[in-house]
């Protein structure tokens, strides 16, 4: 609101104004407004001189308001760079992802959807600090500001080495750097796969050392990318193709060194997945001594360098040797020891009494074969004396008996039966008979028809329930009435109880 005091100073401004200015010209109207764009605090008019003094003041829907807002933000808040600490990470179906940054004292939402996330090796997870670069907008179904992410950056530890150790832990945990999975070298492998780059310096390492080491060994080389997009699915499929084939004993994984991204094809889940399902044992020999990857725990054997995994894979012609004559010895000694042993079990076993006098313990062991061949004759005949009597009077007993005299005795018992049965049932069914007939009398004495012959009805209401009780219909009600023949529908005119 305006005082009376600036009224009344604005009225004496007025004043001196009209001295000086000259009539407003019949062009304008009389209440156009004119002179009144920027002060608008009322109307005060004098002469031909008029002041608008209200404001103008535009309403906003919520939508216009919301819209304006984020053109504005969008327009001065583009390409930023923020910092802080994810919480309240979630990813929705569509691999959209929603999560909170914030600091000590504030918080604001983001979304990073998966477009702009397609070459992020590692995985956000709350508690993990970052620096987020995008544009802030306005979410307008709930009117949030956000931030758009467009790329993201951890703090400390670069982003492919947080992807390393993040899918390190959790290939950990599902067990397929377990010891036990392990599967051990062969001793002497006849036939080798190699899965690297063809014009790398690891191929040329590997068959040099493969000549020198053991020059008849066959070597099977896959030729791969080791490095870029399509190099983890060049790896994996060469995993598969020797699993399928069973051409070769061991395979070795190879590639020269290099920085983190030049090794990272070796890092990928489907490269350490497809070794840790590989039925031939698997050395990787991935970079330098100081390089890891996830292949190298994935692996059966982890060697530093190509040519250490070729190294690891076969021996020296002279330490296959000096292996082979240490066997010779352990083999020649055991021999002797054995010999020895058995020789002292020999002179132990002459000195006996037993065998000192050999002959007679053959001749006492052929008197006592002998006997045992005479007991057993003699049991045999016994036996055979005793079946043959008990064959005899079977024998006799079967002659004996008269099968006609039996078959006529068992005929007149079954005549004598047969007659007792016809008697019986006979008597039965009278019985039966006769109860029939007493119970069919009582049930006709007792037969609501007979009652109806002798002129009496049975009523029932609508429902079919039958009247005992006048109580049970009321004036107006239809009452039928069951006669001996025929029925009667009627209705009640009056009733007395």
């Amino acid at each position: 609101m305006v005082s009376e005091r600036c009224l009344s100073s604005l009225a004496g401004e007025s004043k001196d104004l009209s001295d000086r200015v000259s009539p407003m010209p019949a062009a304008y109207p009389k209440n156009s407004g004119w002179g009144a764009k920027s002060v608008n605090f009322g109307a005060y008019s004098m002469g031909q001189l008029t002041f608008n003094l209200m404001p103008d003041r535009k309403t906003y829907t919520v939508s216009e308001l919301t819209a304006r807002i984020r053109d504005l933000l969008a327009k001065n808040f583009t390409g930023i760079l923020v910092e802080g600490e994810i919480s309240n990470f979630r990813e929705a179906q569509s691999g959209h992802l929603y999560f909170t940054l914030k600091d000590d004292r504030s918080q604001i939402r983001c979304v990073w959807f998966k477009q702009q996330r397609l070459r992020v090796k590692f995985r956000p997870e709350d508690g993990l600090k970052v620096t987020v670069r995008g544009s802030i907008s306005v979410y307008e179904a709930r009117g949030e500001y956000q931030i758009y992410v467009e790329s993201m950056e951890p703090l400390g530890l670069g982003a492919l080495q947080l992807a390393f150790e993040q899918l390190k832990r959790r290939l950990e945990a599902e067990g397929l750097f377990d010891p036990g999975h392990k599967k051990p070298l062969p001793l002497l492998p006849s036939r080798i796969g190699l899965i690297t780059s063809p014009k790398g310096a690891a191929v040329r390492d590997v068959v040099r050392i493969l000549r020198r080491r053991f020059p008849n060994v066959h070597l099977t080389l896959y030729p791969v990318r080791v490095q870029g997009e399509e190099a983890p699915k060049e790896i994996v499929k060469a995993l598969k193709f020797f699993n399928e084939q069973k051409l070769v004993d061991v395979l070795i994984v190879a590639r020269g060194g290099g920085s983190i991204e030049d090794l990272w094809a070796f890092n990928e889940e489907i490269v350490a997945r497809a070794i840790f399902d590989s039925q031939i044992p698997v050395i990787s020999g991935v970079g330098h001594e100081t390089d890891f990857t996830i292949a190298d725990f994935a692996a059966d054997v982890r060697a530093s360098t190509p040519s250490a995994a070729a190294e690891l894979v076969v021996q020296t012609r002279r330490e296959f040797d000096k292996h082979i004559a240490d066997l010779h010895g352990a083999l020649a000694e055991q021999m002797r020891y054995r010999i020895l042993v058995l020789s002292r079990r020999v002179h132990e076993l002459a000195g006996r009494r037993g065998f000192r006098r050999p002959l007679d313990l053959l001749r006492q062991q052929r008197q006592r074969a002998d006997e045992l061949t005479s007991r057993l004759a003699l049991g045999l005949r016994a036996r055979l004396e005793q079946s043959r009597k008990r064959f005899t009077a079977a024998h006799l007993r079967i002659v004996s008996f008269d099968f006609r005299m039996k078959i006529a005795t068992l005929r007149l018992r079954l005549e004598k039966r047969g007659a007792d049965f016809s008697v019986r049932a006979e008597r039965f069914l009278r019985t039966k008979r006769e109860r029939l007939a007493r119970l069919s009398l009582q049930l006709e004495e007792r037969s609501p028809l007979k009652i109806l012959e002798r002129g009496y009805a049975i009523a029932t209401d609508a429902a079919g329930n039958v009247l005992r009780d006048a109580a049970q219909v009321a004036v107006g009600d239809s009452v039928a009435i069951q006669l001996l023949r025929g029925r009667l529908g009627t209705e009640v005119k009056k009733k007395e109880e």
